[in-house]
C-alpha cells in the first residue's frame, strides 16, 4: 500500500491495482501504472491497494464484481475503465488546486500509439523473426524522430539561432503529461522483457528515446510506480515459452 498526501481538502481516493506474484507488491500492468502516475503528478492525497488476482478478496468482489484492476473509488463512488478514469481525474482535479496534465501537442499522444502492439507481436514470435523486429524498430525510429524534433514552443522566431534538435526532457516538453503516463510504462516493459527473452536492446542511435528514458528514470513519479523487473519477466515468461 502507498500513500501520497497534500491538503485536508483533498477528496477520498483509493486506487486498486494489480498485485505482483507475491500478492502484495506492484504487479505488471501498464494501465495501473498509468493511473498511479497521474494521481502522483496531480499531487492529490490517495491510497493504493494491490489486488491479488489469484485470490481476489470477497469485499473487492462485492465492490467491483467482474472488474479487473485498475479501478478507483472516488469519494465512495466506483470508477472503472482506465481511460474514463483518466479523463475524470483530469477534469475533476483541475487548476487552481491541481495541475492540468494534458499535453499541448496532440502528436505527443499519438506518436507512441503502435509501439506496444509491435513489441507484443515481436515477443510472441521467434527472436529470429526479422520482420517483427523491423516493425518494432520502425516505431522506435518514429518516436526518436519526434523526440529529437523541436516542438513549436521551442522555436523562437525572433532568434538568430535555429534549433535543429530538441532538448526537451519528455514527450511534450519539460513537464510530464498524460502522454508520458501512457507511454513510459510500456517502454519500461519493452526494455525489460525484450532484453530478457529476445536479447533486444533499444539501439543507442536512438538518442531522443534514450534522453527521454534517462530523464524519466530520474523522476520518482515514474520509478516508484514501476513494477520490479522480475514481475515483468514472469509476466512474459509463458509468452516466450509458447514461441
Amino acid at each position: 500500500m502507498a500513500q501520497r498526501q497534500n491538503s485536508n481538502r483533498d477528496p477520498s481516493i483509493e486506487l486498486f491495482i494489480k498485485a505482483g506474484h507475491d500478492g502484495e507488491q506492484v504487479g505488471n500492468c501498464p494501465f495501473c501504472q498509468r493511473l498511479f502516475m497521474v494521481l502522483w503528478l496531480k499531487g492529490v492525497k490517495f491510497t493504493v491497494t494491490t489486488v491479488d488476482m489469484r485470490k481476489k478478496p470477497d469485499e473487492l468482489k462485492e465492490l467491483a464484481p467482474g472488474t479487473n484492476p485498475p479501478f478507483l473509488l472516488y469519494n465512495g463512488t466506483l470508477k472503472t475503465d482506465f481511460i474514463k478514469i483518466e479523463e475524470f481525474l483530469e477534469q475533476t482535479l483541475a487548476p487552481p488546486t491541481y495541475p492540468h496534465l494534458s499535453p499541448l501537442n496532440k502528436e505527443s499522444f499519438d506518436v507512441g500509439a503502435d509501439i506496444f502492439a509491435k513489441f507484443s507481436a515481436y515477443i510472441k514470435n521467434s527472436p529470429t523473426n526479422t520482420f517483427q523486429e523491423k516493425n518494432l524498430l520502425r516505431e522506435f525510429k518514429r518516436l526518436d524522430d519526434y523526440l529529437n524534433s523541436p516542438l513549436p514552443e521551442e522555436i523562437d522566431h525572433n532568434s538568430m539561432q535555429n534549433i535543429t534538435v530538441s532538448r526537451r526532457k519528455y514527450l511534450d516538453g519539460n513537464r510530464l503529461t498524460l502522454a508520458d503516463c501512457n507511454l513510459l510504462p510500456k517502454l519500461h516493459i519493452i526494455k525489460v522483457a525484450a532484453k530478457k527473452y529476445c536479447d533486444f536492446e533499444i539501439p543507442a542511435q536512438f538518442t531522443g528515446v534514450w534522453r527521454y528514458l534517462n530523464n524519466a528514470y530520474e523522476r520518482e513519479e515514474f520509478t516508484q510506480t514501476c513494477p520490479a523487473d522480475i514481475e515483468i519477466e514472469k509476466a512474459y515468461m509463458s509468452v516466450a515459452k509458447r514461441r
